[in-house]
C-alpha cells in the first residue's frame, strides 16, 4: 500500500519482494515489543562493591514513534550498587536494546532504563544519558544532519547529590 501511495508499481522487479522484506525487517527492529527488559536482571550477583559502575557508548538504534524513522546513538549507564547487588555488564546493553526495540521516544528509553535498574537492583542511584541523532530531523522537516538530542534520567543519589551527578556526567562525556 505504501508503494502504491507514493506512485510506485509494486509489481516492478525490484519491488516484488519488498513487502515481505520490510515485514521481516520490522519484526527484527521491533523485537523489543516481545521482551520485558527487567528479565535481564533476574540474575544478579553479590559482590562487595558499592562504588560507581559505568558502561559507556552502548550503541543503540530505535524508531521514532511519530514518523517510524530511525534514531540512533549511544547510551551511557551508571549506577552505584547497594547491598552488593551488581548486574552482568552485558545485561545493561541488552536492556538498552530491548527498550529501544519498539516504536519509541528517546525520553522514554532514558526513563524506562533508569526505572528498570532502580526496581531490579535497588542501587544507591542510577544515572542514564542517551545521545542520539534523529533521522526525522536529518532527512525530513528541518533537515539538520549531525544534530544530537541528549536526554538524562537521574535516580537516588544522582538526583539528590549534584556533585556526584556532575562528576559522573563529566565522565560520560569524556
Amino acid at each position: 500500500m505504501i508503494l502504491e501511495a507514493i506512485g510506485e508499481n509494486p509489481e516492478r522487479e525490484g519491488l516484488v519482494d519488498t513487502p515481505e522484506r520490510v515485514a521481516k525487517m520490522y519484526e527484527e527492529i521491533f523485537a523489543g515489543l516481545k521482551q520485558d527488559p527487567s528479565e535481564f536482571f533476574d540474575v544478579i550477583y553479590s559482590e562487595n562493591h558499592e562504588e560507581l559502575v559505568l558502561v559507556k557508548d552502548i550503541a543503540f538504534f530505535s524508531m521514532c514513534e511519530h514518523h517510524l524513522i530511525p534514531f540512533y546513538g549511544k547510551a551511557h549507564i551508571a549506577y552505584i550498587p547497594q547491598d552488593g547487588k551488581v548486574a552482568g555488564l552485558s545485561k545493561l546493553a541488552r536492556a538498552v536494546e530491548s527498550i529501544a526495540g519498539r516504536p519509541q521516544l528517546q525520553e522514554r528509553i532514558t526513563t524506562n532504563l533508569a526505572d528498570v535498574l532502580m526496581e531490579k537492583l535497588n542501587p544507591m542511584g542510577v544515572l542514564i544519558m542517551l545521545e542520539a541523532e534523529h533521522m526525522c530531523m536529518t532527512m525530513r522537516g528541518i533537515k539538520k544532519p549531525g544534530t544530537k538530542a541528549i536526554t538524562t534520567a537521574a535516580r537516588g543519589i544522582f538526583k539528590t547529590n549534584n556533585s556526584v551527578r556532575s562528576e559522573v556526567l563529566s565522565i560520560m562525556r569524556d
